[in-house]
């Protein structure tokens, strides 16, 4: 029962996320990224401090300032503008295939860099699902988009994120973590901002879906941090391929875009060798 608590969280807090990239795309189209950005991050930061108070927990902890956390922040930097800017620029389910193979890239670095055992059947996983990426990217090919390189961008950045919080001290609660994760948000949004012309008073519809973003990020990482916590990691993970799923809903109904093969068959490719791994390494 724990397990399937856990696995429904997870499609939970997929279908969230995706709910969130569709707000965040939409509010890329009226107000510079780095606004969106900066926006964002201050309410997820808000949202999450007031929740960290309500649990009777410190906003502040000394091991924000340790050189593995300010390494995570780095990498969250990354992987949220590179995402953002990947969302905003192409369609929402490209970049939600892409970043499907994050789990494959953190795999991959916790066998170079933690030495995880990982056997020839994974890598070989693993260089499939590349190789799907490739296939959605098509490099070289009259359908290559350069604005997508934005979300592998993304897709290491999390992928580093990731890495780098395994290996951190874990006495950060979940509530404090995502306080700094939103908080990093907002000198990346001004340093872009800084590059780019500058922000510009929105009108109130144009926050709407910021607004949209900042709730359903808070409450999709809630429902991930609760189904981590109720199943086992190896049952409950397979769950988060379900984002792309809800992506490809939401791409067509909301911006009426249309995957191609070559998208859906990349796709394919991560999902099945991602999931493939992770059973394997449960074996």
């Amino acid at each position: 029962m724990d397990n399937m608590r856990g696995a429904v969280l997870m499609t939970v807090a997929m279908a969230l996320f995706a709910v969130e990239d569709m707000f965040v795309k939409s509010a890329a189209s009226a107000l510079p990224v780095g606004e969106v950005l900066a926006l964002f991050g201050l309410g997820g930061t808000i949202a999450f401090a007031v929740l960290t108070l309500r649990a009777g927990q410190k906003l502040w902890h000394p091991a924000v300032a340790s050189p593995l956390l300010l390494t995570k922040a780095g990498f969250e930097m990354a992987g949220r503008l590179g995402y953002t800017i990947g969302i905003a620029l192409t369609p929402l389910s490209n970049a939600s295939a892409i970043l499907q193979a994050t789990p494959l890239v953190v795999v991959a670095g916790a066998a170079l860099f933690f030495r995880e055992k990982v056997g020839p059947r994974r890598w070989t996983a693993i260089a499939i699902g590349f190789l799907g990426v490739l296939v959605i990217l098509r490099p070289g090919l009259e359908g290559f988009v350069p604005a997508a390189l934005w979300t592998v961008l993304g897709l290491l950045g999390f992928a580093g994120r990731d890495l780098a919080t395994r290996a951190a001290p874990k006495v950060l609660s979940n509530l404090q973590l995502g306080i700094y994760g939103f908080a990093v948000l907002i000198p990346t949004g001004l340093i872009i901002l800084a590059f780019t012309g500058g922000a510009r008073v929105p009108a109130a519809v144009e926050l709407l879906p910021v607004v949209g973003a900042t709730v359903f990020g808070v409450a999709a990482y809630w429902s991930l941090t609760a189904a981590m916590r109720v199943g086992e990691v190896s049952v409950v993970t397979p769950f988060r391929y379900t984002r792309l799923i809800f992506a490809l809903f939401l791409g067509v109904l909301a911006f009426g875009e249309r995957p191609d093969a070559a998208t859906l068959v990349g796709a394919g490719l991560i999902i099945a060798s991602g999931v493939y791994t992770l059973w394997r390494g449960r074996k």
